[in-house]
């Protein structure tokens, strides 16, 4: 199967909320108690329970009021942070491009839940596994489009190859610029490339979206550096790794000293003079 992609059009979005509904429904996901956070906003966070759930923005530019509106669910990244963290191998990527959870290998350890860069995954504490939006990857490998996307009336989701709909994006964007100069694609390029990919109206900070998510530096040290080694050595590559900290503190500090003592050389000159 080749990589699929959900294109999410924030200029057609309506903030409906049916997205989040028909996620629950095929899901089998019981309904939360919420309330009022902001605009029409009733949700800001992920819970084990909900998967999916719309953003509002209310941004006031040149005596004028953008409502930007955004559906937040699992990115499922090509270089997903959740799957180098975990402890268990409980989380693996299909070929079309979807992370997924296994939860008879899960331990709920939540390694997933502090490395992931948009706080997706979270872990139900009584039973001890992580869960987040699976993609509805049952229903993509049978040929149906993920629940999100079969609901949409404003079509403001899309679903087909990437490839594809990345070409389809572009276009809609040059359109959408026209009105919004600030639109862009959030997606093609982040954590490998994502699975779910934005046309967002203004940047991304304004949704509440990082800039540059990344895989955290100290994961990568310890997956890439320090644990493949092994061991006894894990000491000598751990000590190595404090050290190299140490030798650029120390550096910095002596730059900044001999900046320092320059400056005050200079003064007293002056002072001579």
């Amino acid at each position: 199967m080749t990589r699929k992609m959900v294109l999410v059009d924030t200029s057609l979005c309506t903030g409906c909320k049916a997205c989040s509904v028909a996620c629950k429904e095929w899901n089998e996901l019981p309904a939360e108690k919420t309330k009022l956070i902001t605009s029409y906003q009733t949700q800001n966070a992920f819970t084990t329970k909900t998967w999916t759930y719309m953003t509002f923005f209310e941004k006031y530019e040149d005596q004028k009021m953008n409502w930007l509106m955004r559906k937040a669910q699992c990115f499922h990244c090509a270089d997903p942070a959740c799957m180098k963290a975990c402890s268990s191998n409980a989380i693996t990527k299909t070929e079309s491009g979807y992370v997924v959870f296994d939860h008879d290998k899960c331990i709920g350890c939540g390694y997933c839940v502090e490395n992931c860069p948009f706080g997706v995954p979270k872990v139900d504490p009584v039973l001890k596994k992580s869960f987040k939006c699976t993609g509805c990857i049952d229903r993509v490998e049978n040929n149906l489009l993920p629940a999100c996307v079969h609901t949409c009336q404003p079509g403001a989701l899309q679903f087909g190859e990437r490839d594809v709909l990345l070409a389809t994006a572009k276009i809609r964007l040059t359109e959408v610029q026209k009105t919004h100069p600030k639109a862009q694609l959030y997606g093609e390029n982040i954590m490998g490339g994502t699975t779910y990919m934005y046309l967002l109206l203004d940047s991304p900070d304004v949704y509440g979206l990082p800039l540059n998510p990344t895989i955290p530096l100290s994961l990568t040290l310890w997956k890439d550096v320090i644990r493949p080694v092994g061991g006894a050595a894990v000491g000598g590559a751990a000590a190595a790794v404090v050290l190299g900290v140490f030798v650029n503190l120390f550096r910095g500090n002596y730059r900044s000293n001999q900046s320092s003592d320059s400056s005050n050389s200079e003064s007293k000159k002056g002072g001579k003079d």
